[in-house]
């Protein structure tokens, strides 16, 4: 995105490490005025690089305690069906992520539970209902090495 700078990719590392800071202590830390880091702040929010503000939780202390990576390969392609499998996969709030993949798999599915029999009725409930679903299967994640929501700003700007 060439409207973006470097001052720009320093405002979003800060705001990706703490979306709490106030304008004022961004306007600090970037050693600018206020006024101007609003203007940015602001800018970035209308250009769509800010899509909105979020916790981030632990799931294991809330019960999550199973993820799953599910693929999913489908016979249906139709439009109808494609539609119906998007509006269950957009309506389960168990379901993390759904990604529209390349290789065996039509899709990988990042699914949380509370544990395996739970796992277990989110597959019987939700996805054995999926529309044209042809094989489903599941990963379960032993050790969590890494999760992430912060993007490498600089680097994917090539700054």
């Amino acid at each position: 995105m060439s409207q973006l700078d470097k001052i720009d990719a320093q405002l979003i590392d800060s705001l990706q490490a703490d979306g709490r800071l106030s304008i004022a202590k961004l306007a600090e830390r970037l050693g600018m005025s206020e006024a101007t880091c609003w203007r940015r702040h602001k800018r970035l929010e209308e250009l769509g690089v800010i899509e909105g503000y979020q916790a981030t939780l632990n799931r294991r202390k809330l019960g999550g305690n199973v993820l799953a990576f599910v693929q999913i390969t489908c016979t249906q392609h139709s439009e109808a069906a494609t539609a119906e499998f998007e509006r269950i996969i957009q309506a389960s709030s168990r379901m993390l992520s759904c990604h529209n993949t390349t290789g065996e798999a039509d899709f990988l599915l990042q699914i949380i539970a509370q544990d395996l029999d739970d796992y277990s009725r989110f597959v019987e409930k939700v996805l054995r209902q999926l529309p044209g679903v042809s094989s489903i299967r599941s990963n379960i994640s032993l050790r969590e090495m890494k999760t992430t929501s912060h993007l490498p700003v600089g680097e994917l700007l090539g700054l």
